[in-house]
């Protein structure tokens, strides 16, 4: 331990800098003035008055010369985080037209609007074949695609299906279960 210690101070002791005297040096004056100084360097910034408008447009011309960060185009399109997107997206436009349509729905006595159950499949009944089919496929594919996709989760949480390759394997068999059962739901009683 008292060598360890004695190392140490002898060790500050060679490798500390030395403050320079004036009178043991052989350094010409200019570079005594060098070696005196600090390390860092220090330049004064010039700075004007600019009305609002110029400065603006001062402003504007370096924003437009920064380097832009890359976004979405820049990559690949992948089936892992295209799924990620769309689970998303049909969550929100699922738990969205949820909520709208009850809102409607409530509110509908008061604007006299018919919304009921009654009134709602008479109205659909009317439709031509095709579009009730396409109606109903577009309906029914977000519907299935957030089911299919939270099973796919559900599998992950049991932490199985998480390497790549099969990630990309389960992907393929939402979309796919996605487009069978959306399009079953859809020609589903005609």
């Amino acid at each position: 331990m008292i060598a360890q210690r004695f190392t140490q101070i002898s060790a500050r002791r060679v490798f500390a800098p030395r403050p320079i005297s004036l009178t043991s040096t052989r350094l010409s004056a200019p570079a005594l003035v060098t070696a005196c100084k600090p390390l860092t360097q220090s330049r004064l910034a010039a700075t004007q008055n600019v009305p609002g408008d110029e400065a603006y447009a001062i402003l504007k011309a370096q924003r437009a010369a920064r380097p832009i960060s890359p976004h979405l185009t820049i990559y690949q399109t992948q089936i892992p985080w295209t799924l990620s997107a769309l689970n998303r997206i049909t969550g929100s436009l699922l738990s969205g037209g949820f909520y709208m349509f009850g809102a409607a729905y409530l509110i509908s006595p008061v604007f006299g609007w018919h919304l009921e159950s009654s009134a709602l499949a008479a109205s659909f009944a009317e439709l031509p074949t095709a579009v009730k089919v396409l109606l109903k496929f577009g309906v029914a594919l977000p519907f299935t695609f957030h089911s299919w996709n939270g099973i796919r989760h559900l599998v992950w949480d049991t932490g199985r299906e998480f390497a790549n390759k099969s990630v990309v394997r389960t992907g393929q068999v939402v979309i796919g279960l996605t487009v069978v059962s959306s399009g079953a739901l859809a020609v589903y009683g005609l």
